[in-house]
């Protein structure tokens, strides 16, 4: 498999999973700065101009919670989706809100033409991400995490998630000090070998 990526995008939840699953992969790095994303040769890989993109036998995958989903079936033994469809739909919860609301609140910061034409609404979009993250973060810690992890002490494909967009927190004004229970989780995470791996190897 080849992931394409780009450093401390949310690509890089789907690399944390490719190492929890323990499943071979080559890193392909996108210069978002010079426009790779933008390329011809990067459309026919991926025609939204977005990372992840994942190359396997029969195709090309796109979307992060499509990914995600795709290495816990390829890889069933390593559990990072639990069999009780309970706990199942509750991991999903947490992804689903990332990807609707708190991944779009950060990206009012830099992508505001994705939404306005006018500059001025930019800026309206890019002084309201402290606010919208710090919102955020309340339903995060208030709501999805039940443990050191999502689902209490086992982890899932909704931590590797979470965990790359709160790695963004400091950069959108939020004051990770008032989010211990954040400020845990990502303890919790930056002691797994995943992550560390990720770190060690400049994506993060």
């Amino acid at each position: 498999m080849q992931i394409y990526y780009a450093p401390r995008t949310i690509s890089i939840a789907v690399v944390i999973a490719l190492e929890e699953a323990g499943l071979e992969y080559e890193p392909i790095i996108l210069d978002f700065a010079a426009g790779e994303q933008t390329t011809p040769a990067y459309k026919q890989i991926n025609s939204k101009g977005r990372v992840p993109a994942l190359v396997v036998d029969g195709g090309i995958l796109t979307e992060t919670g499509a990914l995600l989903e795709f290495i816990a079936a390829k890889a069933p033994e390593a559990r990072l989706v639990p069999s009780d469809p309970i706990l199942a739909a509750r991991m999903r919860e947490v992804m689903y809100y990332l990807a609707s609301t708190m991944h779009v609140n950060h990206a009012h910061k830099m992508r505001g033409h994705r939404w306005a034409d006018r500059k001025s609404s930019w800026k309206d979009m890019k002084d309201k991400v402290a606010q919208t993250m710090s919102a955020s973060c309340d339903y995060i810690s208030s709501n999805a995490l039940r443990g050191p992890f999502v689902l209490g002490e086992s982890f899932s494909l909704a931590d590797a998630y979470l965990y790359v967009v709160c790695s963004w927190l400091e950069g959108d004004g939020v004051d990770v000090l008032a989010y211990p229970k954040i400020q845990a989780f990502r303890t919790a995470m930056e002691a797994r070998p995943s992550v560390q791996a990720v770190r060690a190897a400049g994506m993060l």
